[in-house]
């Protein structure tokens, strides 16, 4: 989840959260997408199948039960009930691509962002602020109950969990940035972080920036961090007029060794530097062939950038004047059916990779 115009984000949101949301898919007129018709067809569209967010959706993975779930991030500045008293807490919906129908999963969510699926089924979330979590947990699908993976480091509540990657040896790895939320903030810096399968949490990168969206390739060589800096710990407390001075926006990849430590970090795109600069990347995922699918919140070019390991666009999905989040793939038969969330809604397009899964 990334804040880099907050403004403009503060305007929108009138109506109440819809509990269920029957069956539903609209064109919303996206541009054609461009680039290698092997990865995208020029034909293929964007289809919006929901539009009950009260929001942002975020973190959209595909269950092990043929569920796809994501966030629903309820900016408690703006997110209330009917009456506008009482402030809403998030939620994580789940869409049955059988039915087209969606309903609420999980309320209050802990204020959910990244969601991923680990080998065996279970859902691990990463939870913010803003009355939320502040933690990782991982839920056990066919029971319901919830377990906390990592709460705090150095004994210190982190700031806002943010995006989550699993490697094929079943380490977690998940990113700690800030961008909304009163609580006070108790680490030295933003960072990325390891959580091993005994347990303990590791430091793996300091120098991420803003750190946000995070991402292990196919083959286990390279760890791709997102830096995401809207230069402001609470977006929702700025005033009319005011606007604070941004951060780096990078696409980065790290080495990775047998033992989950990051080196050599190198910048693939710096969106700062684009004619004109924009805010860049939030989320993403990987194909079979380990491109790599990312939500691109560029304000003159707004979309999902499908990119090759040293960062060079092979294609391009656009969502219009809209700012995409995060992506996943389906599994299965629909492994090449790609998800998007953006703004309120959820959307889906066929292409033409298969998404990476944990095998």
């Amino acid at each position: 989840m990334k804040t880099s115009r907050p403004i403009r984000w503060g305007v929108a949101l009138l109506g109440a959260l819809l509990m269920v949301s029957t069956a539903y898919a609209d064109d919303p007129g996206f541009p054609a997408p461009s680039g290698d018709p092997s990865l995208v067809s020029p034909d293929a569209r964007l289809d919006r199948i929901f539009d009950g967010a009260c929001m942002l959706t975020e973190g959209v993975a595909a269950g092990h039960d043929g569920m796809i779930y994501f966030s629903d991030i309820t900016f408690t500045a703006f997110c209330k009930d009917p009456s506008g008293q009482y402030l809403q807490a998030g939620n994580i919906w789940k869409f049955d691509p059988s039915t087209g129908e969606t309903s609420i999963f999980r309320s209050p969510s802990g204020m959910s962002n990244g969601i991923k699926f680990d080998r065996d089924g279970n859902m691990i979330a990463a939870l913010g602020a803003d009355y939320g979590g502040r933690m990782l947990i991982k839920t056990d699908m066919p029971t319901g109950k919830t377990y906390i993976l990592s709460g705090r480091y150095d004994g210190r509540p982190y700031n806002a969990l943010n995006d989550i990657t699993i490697d094929e040896k079943g380490r977690i790895y998940f990113t700690d940035p800030r961008y909304l939320g009163h609580e006070p903030i108790f680490q030295d810096g933003y960072a990325a972080y390891r959580l091993d399968t005994d347990g303990s949490v590791t430091r793996v990168a300091a120098n991420c920036a803003k750190c946000n969206g995070i991402l292990i390739s196919p083959d286990q060589k390279t760890m791709y961090i997102v830096s995401n800096d809207n230069g402001w710990f609470e977006f929702q407390n700025l005033k009319e007029g005011e606007s604070p001075v941004v951060g780096p926006h990078l696409l980065q990849a790290y080495d990775v060794d047998d033992d989950g430590n990051l080196s050599n970090r190198r910048v693939l795109i710096d969106y700062g530097k684009l004619d004109p600069p924009c805010s860049g990347p939030d989320g993403m995922v990987a194909d079979v062939d380990g491109n790599v699918w990312l939500a691109s919140r560029c304000e003159w070019r707004a979309g999902v950038q499908v990119l090759d390991p040293q960062g060079n666009e092979l294609a391009f999905i656009s969502t219009g004047e809209e700012l995409p989040t995060n992506v996943g793939f389906g599994r299965g038969e629909d492994a090449n059916l790609l998800y998007v969330t953006s703004g309120k809604s959820l959307y889906r397009i066929r292409v033409g990779k298969e998404g990476y899964q944990l095998p």
